[in-house]
């Protein structure tokens, strides 16, 4: 039987979509114009992956019956924003199908469910601890800057979870908006389209751009979102189908890619919000919290290029500052679940360590690199534990 969702769910729901959009915004705009896109080709490509983000998202969670969370790939807007290939938006159109094929290719491979499945629960909540700290963090380090509002808003949000923890998020949203608001410190907003469109663009394809760029597009997609994100929905107590979540991911971003999508995929910081029994204490009812996070993204595909120009009017201080206070209760549950094991703590402390590190190596983030380093450790812990073999006498 199908229950309402408790305001909780409403709550993590809305803050997990203003802090996958919110906080990501500037960057993907950043990527898409460095791509050669015009403001009209932006807006359809963020109209596309709203669109990508809220129907696939919504279809896995009914699917699946768990809270299947989606966002556009942040470290692959990352890696766009910094090239200097001067390509056409044609070529870029191209390059992004090309990336989502290969997801597709990778989705449809038995050996990545057996991989992610392989996983020990305290080395997955340590990956995820790890990555959810830095974002903590940084929470405080605002304190330098802007004392006043992250005192402000920590203690509404101590005070809410105390005696209001359904409504706590909403109350330091509506407080963190309230302050810039009271303050002055939204910027003006630009002129630009209200409603959202989609403009396809004919691909014109180049090989050696699908090499320099759609290749790295999808492994940086694939390790640091894609593997967390099925990493995170494990750490909670389910059992994601890997193949069919990847290839989901690919074909959503293999549709939007004429209309500028870069990639659609797995989330991993917003889905910690989603997916914990702060968003539904029922584990079996948590499903519909990615069903409202996904109509909050159907709303944003909807109104995306006047959003797009609300989230970068907000101080990028307030946007950091919810962000790290929605992902507290992620943390503290990931760490409870790395340390609940006294036999692992060793290799789940390695990892810990390794993914908060904000290690990048190869290309290859911290994340991908925690799990290589916990998986080593656990390795020569249970090598090491082998008894000797016993010597004839």
């Amino acid at each position: 039987m199908v229950r309402l969702p408790p305001p909780s769910s409403w709550s993590a729901a809305l803050i997990a979509a203003f802090v996958g959009f919110g906080g990501t915004i500037a960057l993907v705009v950043q990527a898409l114009r460095a791509m050669g896109a015009t403001v009209d080709q932006t807006g359809s490509a963020v109209t596309a992956l709203c669109l990508g983000i809220a129907i696939a998202g919504a279809a896995l969670s009914i699917r699946y019956r768990m809270p299947v969370v989606l966002a556009w790939s942040t470290p692959g807007a990352a890696l766009l924003a910094a090239t200097t290939a001067g390509l056409s938006w044609p070529v870029a159109i191209a390059l992004f199908g090309a990336a989502a094929l290969m997801m597709i290719v990778v989705g449809v491979t038995p050996a990545l469910g057996r991989l992610i499945a392989r996983i020990p629960a305290p080395i997955a909540s340590a990956m995820l601890a790890g990555v959810l700290l830095p974002f903590c963090l940084t929470l405080f380090r605002l304190s330098a800057t802007d004392p006043v509002l992250i005192a402000a808003l920590l203690v509404i949000f101590l005070a809410a979870r105390r005696r209001l923890p359904r409504f706590a998020l909403i109350f330091v949203l509506v407080a963190a908006v309230g302050f810039t608001l009271v303050r002055g410190d939204m910027a003006p907003l630009a002129t630009g389209r209200t409603f959202g469109t989609l403009l396809p663009t004919l691909p014109a394809p180049d090989l050696a751009a699908v090499v320099s760029l759609a290749l790295p597009l999808f492994m940086v997609t694939l390790v640091s979102q894609n593997l967390p994100g099925l990493v995170v929905l494990q750490s909670a107590g389910y059992r994601p189908p890997a193949g069919a979540l990847i290839t989901t991911t690919g074909v959503a971003s293999l549709i939007g890619a004429p209309f500028g999508a870069h990639g659609v995929n797995l989330a991993a910081i917003t889905a910690a919000i989603c997916t914990g029994p702060d968003a539904h204490p029922d584990p079996g009812q948590r499903w519909q919290v990615g069903v409202l996070y996904a109509g909050f993204y159907l709303a944003l595909a909807g109104f995306a290029p006047t959003l797009v120009r609300f989230f970068l009017a907000l101080p990028p201080e307030v946007i950091a500052s919810v962000t790290g206070l929605a992902l507290i209760p992620a943390l503290i549950g990931a760490v409870e679940n790395m340390m609940a094991d006294s036999h692992d703590r060793d290799p789940a402390i390695v990892t810990f360590l390794a993914t908060g590190s904000g290690l990048v190596l190869w290309g290859l983030g911290s994340a991908f690199w925690g799990l290589v380093a916990g998986f080593v450790a656990l390795g020569l812990k249970r090598i090491l534990e082998r008894p000797a073999p016993r010597q004839a006498g």
